[in-house]
């Protein structure tokens, strides 16, 4: 075994998601930057601005997640200078995808777009690491992604209000911080509409958090009985 190698190996881990609902999207995240066993950023924003009506939710390396998410936000305000009008949501995506995947070998990549323009609405699209580009009602990624996939799946539906968009995308970032040692710190919720984004951040020690926190302990230790 190389230890020398497993030395120097940087772990990064996050737990990111964004969901369609009737109106808009919902994007979560947790706070917590993380390299190797130590905490470098517990209250990380992962939630980046591109445009008023779009955002992106960043995993991988920060800092080339950072400067990636500047860049795209850059080129998506010379595009409105040009055009007149706000950027869509999958122009934002296909910026994401041809960076990603032209530095495919060297960057760390895994982003979430989402948004509201006037042409379609609430809109998802997943750009993982390969630099592929798919629209998704509902994206989840990060290391924290494989403890709540299930969950997503089993209760998120098409056409959601958007309180019950918020419960589930807090629930699943909680669960995740459950189950995942690399997610932590708060959770930060978006919601994006029409009217632009609208931001919210949930403590542990919220009245709903606890109780659900509370009902997954307990699923945890009782439910396999």
């Amino acid at each position: 075994m190389d230890f020398g190698q497993t030395e120097n190996r940087i772990s990064c881990g996050t737990t990111i998601l964004a969901m369609e609902f009737d109106g808009g999207v919902v994007i979560g995240a947790d706070s917590r930057t993380s390299c190797q066993y130590y905490v470098t950023n517990r209250v990380a924003d992962k939630l980046t601005r591109l445009t008023d009506k779009i955002y992106c939710c960043r995993s991988g390396a920060a800092a080339q997640t950072q400067e990636l998410a500047d860049n795209v936000a850059s080129t998506l305000y010379s595009l409105e200078l040009a055009l007149g009008e706000p950027a869509l949501v999958r122009d934002a995506a296909v910026q994401f995808r041809n960076r990603i995947y032209a530095a495919r070998k060297t960057m760390l990549a895994g982003m979430i777009v989402a948004g509201w323009d006037q042409r379609q609405g609430g809109q998802v699209y997943g750009v993982p690491i390969t630099g592929l580009l798919v629209r998704e009602p509902c994206c989840v990624a990060g290391s924290g992604s494989t403890h709540v996939n299930g969950y997503l799946t089993a209760h998120y539906r098409p056409g959601m209000n958007q309180d019950e968009a918020v419960t589930l995308a807090r629930n699943a970032v909680l669960m995740a911080i459950h189950h995942d040692c690399s997610t932590g710190g708060v959770i930060r919720i978006g919601v994006i509409n029409e009217t632009g984004m609208h931001s919210r951040i949930c403590y542990h020690d919220d009245p709903e958090v606890l109780q659900f926190a509370s009902d997954l302990l307990w699923f945890t230790e009782f439910g396999n009985c």
